[in-house]
């Protein structure tokens, strides 16, 4: 608890700086070399972009009835500063039973995504990688803190959200 017996608020976002390895074991191989920027700040940012990644919430809520859930849209703005030095703000969600936010855990999504777009900033040639996996229902804009804070590529034109957007579309023809 924080001072004065008031609980200290949950993050809205947070920064995974454990992940640097796995970010620079992918950079290897196109002779990059960055260092995590652990600021969580914009200034000195040089380059920015809002995109999504994958994982999994779990929620913590002694009394709440989920068990948690996976997402296919978790925001994320990754930054690039001079000094070949980035960093990622990955937003959280609220679970939908209780409403608590949730830090996710993270699969190589996050590592992958962070590269490709520190790769484009360099000058790398690049692929846009592949979608992987469906989505079991809609994205719920009131759960997303990034979506809350203007990050959530959801409706922009970044690669995974593009072709989140077709595939979910021609689930619903097929529906239909």
């Amino acid at each position: 608890m924080a001072r004065g017996g008031k609980k200290k608020p949950f993050a809205k976002w947070s920064m995974h700086q454990a992940l640097h390895s796995e970010v620079s074991s992918l950079l290897v191989e196109s002779g990059l070399e960055f260092k995590f920027h652990s600021e969580d700040t914009e200034i000195g940012c040089i380059n920015d972009r809002d995109s999504n990644i994958m994982g999994r919430f779990t929620c913590h809520t002694s009394t709440c009835s989920s068990t948690g859930w996976s997402s296919k849209m978790i925001a994320i703005t990754i930054r690039e500063y001079s000094g070949q030095r980035y960093n990622a703000r990955v937003y959280h969600q609220r679970c939908k039973s209780c409403k608590r936010l949730s830090r996710p855990l993270l699969d190589d999504s996050y590592a992958e995504r962070v590269v490709y777009w520190l790769k484009k900033w360099s000058g790398v040639q690049v692929v846009k990688p592949a979608f992987s996996g469906h989505s079991k229902g809609p994205h719920d804009r009131n759960l997303c803190e990034g979506c809350k804070a203007g990050h959530c590529s959801q409706e922009d034109d970044d690669f995974f959200s593009e072709r989140f957007n077709r595939f979910v579309s021609s689930e619903s023809s097929a529906i239909d």
